[in-house]
């Protein structure tokens, strides 16, 4: 097992961290464990010890993104990752049959590799190809429509020492390699990516476009992607020319205009009087049983008002102060949403919600990056200093003592 790592994959472990932000350089963890892979064949303690050095982590953060993704291994991979799709589009179209056989051929099974450290046989639960399958992947490169005589004839020819083309994708390379590339750095082989090609049902959309005519209104293909500076000068030109647009609003008359029955009527926009109706029009009588619509506070039985909130809060901030408001501050914005009330009928008082988020944020601090949350000493030293008092208190022995701790 590799414990000390080459000079040229520290070196590209700096340049993965200085892509991020210095105070986000965690986020480089996932290139990184793409980056042991690729020296290793999988991500090894001393690979997982190796990431939580250079970004400061402790090994148990490091291990933990490790287990949960499945494209970092976790033992000895082979060059060749094979991974044949069970999921239900591709297993109706034979998927499973494909896994089964190369099983059977290669003697191995699930995460398994053969003897000679060729191949690595593993099932998937979706490869995100279902209008290819039944599909499976080598070192993620796609095999489109596969039956079980074609995925032998796959890795007869991977084991043999020849390199199968894809049906989409460029040419293959073995896992370390691609580790590399997952890792964000270029596939460096002559011609790596002179081959592929994409797909015909992923193209079907295209043809059916160009074939009746359909595109974007005042789409021009040979146009440039504009820079962030070059979009953003566009859009505040076009919101200013919006602005300049809008009709100037129309100014209300100071004083009340007195109507006919001595009421002050409406000025301004306000102030547009109805037709007039012709002498003797009466209303057109209802029909029989019928009712006046209902409003929308009758039908959801709203006592919020429906006030737009400010672009600056997420939904989940909208929602919780619709379900508990704090009358001091929040504005209801959810229409058809009653405030709660207790069993007495007594809505809440203002500023509930806001110290019940204080006191939570408060009791709650957050984790660093040098321990995991709630790995305190204080805590622990509390925890048995109160065990042993109970132990001395009553005789009680350790048994009792963690069932009395458990009571508490």
């Amino acid at each position: 097992m590799t414990t000390t790592f080459t000079d040229e994959t520290r070196e590209r472990a700096r340049d993965i961290i200085a892509r991020y932000p210095a105070d986000r350089s965690r986020s480089a963890l996932l290139p990184l464990l793409h980056l042991v892979q690729a020296e290793e064949g999988y991500v090894s303690p001393a690979g997982v010890a190796f990431c939580a050095e250079v970004l400061g982590l402790n090994k148990a953060q490091v291990g933990a993104v490790a287990t949960f993704y499945t494209m970092y291994k976790r033992k000895p991979t082979g060059d060749f990752l094979v991974s044949v799709c069970t999921n239900t589009m591709c297993n109706v179209l034979g998927g499973q049959e494909v896994y089964d056989t190369l099983a059977e051929h290669l003697g191995v099974g699930h995460d398994e590799t053969t003897a000679d450290g060729t191949i690595t046989l593993e099932h998937a639960e979706c490869l995100a190809a279902c209008d290819y399958g039944p599909v499976m992947t080598v070192n993620y490169d796609f095999f489109d429509g596969v039956d079980a005589s074609t995925a032998v004839g796959v890795v007869d020819e991977l084991r043999a020492g020849g390199r199968p083309m894809p049906t989409r994708g460029a040419r293959l390379c073995t896992l370390k390699e691609m580790a590399v590339q997952l890792a964000g750095f270029a596939d460096e082989r002559d011609g790596a990516v002179a081959d592929g090609g994409p797909g015909e049902p992923t193209l079907r959309g295209l043809r059916l476009a160009q074939q009746h005519g359909v595109s974007v209104p005042g789409f021009d293909p040979n146009t440039p992607i504009r820079s962030k500076a070059e979009a953003d000068k566009a859009a505040a030109e076009a919101k200013a020319k919006a602005e300049a647009a809008k009709p100037a609003p129309v100014e209300a008359s100071a004083a009340p205009v007195k109507g006919s029955d001595g009421a002050s009527a409406p000025t301004g926009a306000a102030a547009v009087a109805e037709p007039a109706k012709p002498a003797g029009a009466t209303e057109p009588a209802k029909p029989a049983g019928a009712t006046e619509p209902a409003k929308p506070a009758d039908a959801t039985g709203s006592t919020t008002r429906d006030v737009k909130a400010p672009d600056d809060k997420s939904p989940q901030v909208r929602t919780a102060e619709t379900r508990q408001p704090d009358a001091s501050t929040a504005a209801p914005d959810a229409s058809g949403t009653k405030v709660p009330t207790d069993a007495t009928g007594t809505a809440p008082e203002a500023g509930d919600a806001r110290a019940a988020e204080a006191a939570g944020v408060a009791a709650n601090p957050p984790a660093g990056d040098g321990k995991p949350a709630g790995d305190e000493a204080g805590a622990q030293e509390r925890n048995l200093t109160e065990a042993k008092a109970g132990t001395d208190a009553d005789g009680a022995g350790p048994a009792d003592a963690n069932e009395t701790g458990a009571q508490k």
